[in-house]
C-alpha cells in the first residue's frame, strides 16, 4: 500500500530495562552529584570555599561509606561548621569524625 516500511532501527531494538540499565546512572553517581551541588551550594560564601573545595578535590576517592557520612555532614548547619573550622568552638564529641576532620583542616 505505501512505499515504506516500518523496520526497527538498532537503538529501537530491546528498548526497556537492558537499554535502560546501560544508559541510567548508578545510584552512587546521583550521591556524588548531588553531595557536589550541596557543597558549592552552601549559603556561605566560607563554606561553599572550605566544603565545596574539599568536595571537589576528594569527591571520586570516597568509599560508600564515606558518602554516607558525608551526606550526614551536610546536615550540620553552616554556622556551626564554619565555627568550628575556624577554632573559634570545639567540634562536639557527637559530631567528631575522620571525615570532618579533615575537612575542618581542608585549606585551599
Amino acid at each position: 500500500m505505501g512505499l515504506f516500511q516500518w523496520e526497527p532501527v538498532a537503538a529501537q531494538v530491546g528498548l526497556g530495562h537492558d537499554t535502560l540499565a546501560m544508559n541510567s546512572p548508578s545510584d552512587i553517581d546521583v550521591r556524588r552529584k548531588r553531595l557536589l551541588w550541596r557543597a558549592t551550594h552552601r549559603g556561605i560564601k566560607e563554606m561553599d570555599l572550605l566544603l565545596g573545595g574539599f568536595v571537589t578535590r576528594n569527591l571520586d576517592a570516597f568509599t560508600p561509606a564515606e558518602i554516607a557520612e558525608l551526606e550526614a555532614i551536610m546536615d550540620i548547619p553552616d554556622q556551626e561548621m564554619l565555627s568550628w573550622a575556624t577554632k573559634q568552638e570545639p567540634v562536639p564529641p557527637e559530631h567528631a569524625s575522620g571525615l570532618l576532620g579533615r575537612i575542618l583542616e581542608y585549606t585551599l
